[in-house]
């Protein structure tokens, strides 16, 4: 039996309504979905601006780690070069002179722009280095280890790259192609705050919308469909 008149335009009323509400959040994921299938995610993560064949220093005549007289022992341990100096990376805590024994608690611009150009390609014009000390939740460099020097480079897609201060580390580089990429996963996962969890309360409300907005068009179909009616009239003979 069909449904009466008034209960099929309640349905269309329903599909409409809903259709208007999700349809922004339905064209924000079609555009990020296009532009992640269509980006290169190499490209996304800055390797046409990475020196790739960079390999690092061998030394010489280090100091054995036991000799650093660590408390609570050596869980991991990694070499660094720091301006020609080679450094251990101890339990991801303390840095240590791998030739002396002695801390070193943070580097300068100078030691943070010679580990930049080595994972950075020669042809960058540096502009400026600064220092920062935080990072909201919708920084470029959250969930990095701070304080770190950001160094920005001359180029149109305003390319920016990153090197810890208390151990020494090239952490990342950032672009204009990236910092689109960062917002439309960011509407795509509708995670407003960290980016990448997919179990926000906000997507799950919208995917539910979403299948019910579908389910409803299908339901709108059979309703007012002429065959449909056709069909049930002659079942109903």
């Amino acid at each position: 039996m069909m449904v009466n008149r008034h209960t099929a335009l309640k349905i269309r009323k329903t599909h409409r309504y809903l259709g208007l509400f999700l349809g922004i959040q339905f064209l924000l994921w079609t555009i990020s979905g296009l532009y992640f299938s269509w980006t290169d995610i190499d490209e996304i993560h800055g390797d046409h601006y990475k020196n790739l064949e960079y390999q690092s220093k061998a030394f010489n005549d280090l100091i054995s780690p036991s000799k650093l007289q660590i408390s609570e022992g050596i869980k991991n341990i990694e070499l660094r070069d720091i301006n020609n100096t080679p450094y251990y990376w101890i339990n991801n805590k303390q840095l240590y002179n791998a030739v002396n024994g002695d801390k070193k608690d943070t580097i300068t611009k100078e030691e943070a722009l010679y580990i930049a150009k080595n994972y950075m390609k020669s042809n960058l014009e540096v502009t400026s280095i600064e220092r920062i000390i935080e990072a909201g939740k919708h920084h470029e460099y959250r969930e990095k280890l701070l304080p770190a020097y950001v160094i920005s480079y001359k180029t149109d897609a305003m390319v920016k790259a990153y090197v810890s201060i208390k151990d020494g580390k090239f952490q990342t580089v950032r672009h204009q192609s990236w910092r689109w990429f960062d917002f439309l996963w960011m509407t795509h996962t509708m995670d407003y705050e960290g980016r990448d969890d997919f179990n926000t309360t906000v997507l799950r409300a919208f995917s539910l919308l979403g299948l019910i907005t579908v389910l409803s068009g299908f339901l709108l179909w059979f309703t007012s469909s002429p065959t449909v009616r056709k069909l049930v009239r002659r079942n109903n003979k």
